[in-house]
């Protein structure tokens, strides 16, 4: 695996989940080493004056009047991350705070921060030794940057607070000498520049937002199935229907679905069964998932560029600009535009959810799906599907209470100073619980949908759903008798977001 080198060109959102889940290792360009140099050596030239600038020689906040001595400098950066660093809740996983780590280094690296050199190499050192501050998830209100959640990220590069090395969880100043690090000392601002950023909600969003791309091309395909079991007609997927409402992300679910339904032009065993049959139309959560899912997936194109703009963002205070000779106050360590994006997220993933769930409901409502009632034979000795629709509609219900938005919340803090906050941490943090359960709706109706096909036999399926219900069929027998789900849940999870799905979905959407 190739390093990455920051500054070379902008940063993906592929990239950062190379580096938080792949672990690929991270260096600086000549570019970047040049603009953070620029940017420390002009600061250092402009604190000789004797000026005051925030945060470099005063206090913060509200003690912004408090002018600091050049011999405490130093205690003025140490000691605002030992402060700050009032974080309460269980610990993020290792891929986020990964991801937090590159987003930091990238932003320092921009060279509009002042920090020195030695800072940014500090900071991919751990990275790619393996150090992993531990952070817990609670404590941002993403406004003056996500000060808690950045504080623990920052104090084991002063030999502080508390890390993970090689899965073992010790003292920042333990894992340093595990790796072969040094601890470094902080110059004017860099402590500062370490906590002012939105690297907590931009790192959630990013893996958030991965796996949402992902469960939205899972969606599809799974919306197929039930169609497919349902005996649904794909006429709703027509091209022509699509053109003359041009949403993009409609269209692309339309051609999605059909892709899965008739491959080549060609209707399966199954749709040719039914095309006499005198239905009219389906319901709404088969007949509208070109408009249900494209709304989803119109979002997510709308957060993925939110996300791109903040990871290639400079978010910290103040900004150096040496080659217009300025150093200036402003706010971009304010969360608002990914609080906003994340709530959306939320509710995207959760439209996924809901429709799902109806799809479920009608496979297993014999009323509906012209099948055995809960998808078993003998029904009343056995319950068959009947709790897996209850278990979705338990997590679809949780959705619908995570997805008020948390962006239109505000709590001054700071004694007033940081008057209006965006909430941004939790709006990244709640979109991925609602994004998991998302997930869990929709293998529950992956499971059901394969089940639907298989009281069809010995009628078949397109080629490539056949190839989906085969590899869950590898591991999931057919429910012919009752039997605890749990085990099957899990495993159809694990299917779904394997490389193998993956690969099957690539291929249909390639021809």
């Amino acid at each position: 695996m190739e390093t990455l080198h920051l500054g070379a060109q902008p940063l993906t959102l592929e990239d950062i989940f190379q580096v938080a889940v792949n672990q690929k290792q991270v260096d600086l360009s000549a570019q970047a080493r040049a603009k953070i140099q620029a940017a420390h050596e002009f600061l250092k030239s402009r604190l000789l004056t004797g000026e005051t600038y925030y945060g470099v020689n005063t206090g913060f906040g509200l003690l912004s009047h408090v002018r600091i001595s050049s011999a405490d400098l130093e205690s003025l950066q140490h000691n605002l991350l030992r402060s700050h660093a009032c974080g309460v809740g269980a610990a993020l996983p290792d891929a986020a705070v990964r991801a937090m780590l590159v987003l930091r280094a990238a932003s320092l690296s921009i060279g509009h921060s002042g920090v020195s050199l030695q800072l940014v190499e500090q900071i991919l050192l751990l990275l790619n030794r393996g150090v992993i501050p531990v952070v817990p998830e609670q404590g941002s209100v993403g406004a003056s940057g996500d000060l808690a959640p950045l504080s623990h990220l920052a104090l084991p590069l002063i030999g502080e607070g508390r890390a993970r090395f090689r899965g073992q969880e010790m003292s920042g100043a333990q894992a340093l000498k595990a790796a072969g690090i040094q601890p470094i000392r902080l110059g004017p601002k860099e402590g500062l520049a370490l906590i002012n950023g939105t690297q907590f909600m931009a790192a959630l969003g990013t893996l958030h937002l991965l796996k949402a791309e992902r469960l939205a091309d899972l969606a599809d395909l799974i919306g197929a199935m039930s169609v497919e079991a349902l005996r649904g007609t794909p006429a709703a997927f027509d091209p022509a229907i699509h053109r003359v409402r041009p949403h993009p992300g409609q269209a692309q679910v339309a051609e999605n679905v059909l892709k899965w339904l008739t491959p080549r032009g060609q209707r399966s065993e199954i749709g040719k069964s039914h095309e006499d049959c005198n239905r009219v139309q389906d319901p709404y959560s088969l007949r509208c998932i070109p408009q249900v899912h494209g709304a989803s997936r119109d979002i997510l194109t709308f957060v993925r560029q939110v996300l791109e703009r903040e990871v290639n963002s400079v978010t910290d205070n103040p900004l150096i600009f040496p080659e217009e000779g300025k150093i200036l106050n402003g706010g971009n360590f304010h969360g608002q535009i990914l609080a906003n994006a994340m709530d959306m997220l939320s509710i995207a993933a959760a439209e996924l959810a809901s429709i799902s769930e109806q799809r479920l409901e009608k496979l297993v409502n014999p009323a509906t799906s012209g099948l055995p009632a809960f998808l078993t034979v003998q029904g009343g000795l056995n319950s068959g599907f009947m709790i897996v629709q209850v278990t979705a509609a338990s997590l679809v219900s949780e959705n619908k209470t995570l997805c008020h938005p948390a962006s239109v919340d505000s709590i001054p803090t700071s004694a007033d100073k940081e008057d209006h906050v965006s909430m941004g941490a939790w709006a990244a943090r709640k979109a991925g619980m609602v994004i998991a359960n998302s997930q869990r709706v929709l293998s529950l109706e992956l499971l059901a949908a394969a089940q639907g096909v298989d009281l069809l036999r010995p009628l078949r399926s397109t080629e490539p759903l056949e190839k989906v219900h085969h590899m869950i069929r590898r591991r999931i027998k057919r429910l012919d008798g009752d039997r605890p789900f749990s085990e099957d849940f899990g495993a159809v999870l694990e299917m779904m977001n394997s490389d193998e799905m993956l690969q099957i979905i690539q291929s249909v959407s390639s021809n």
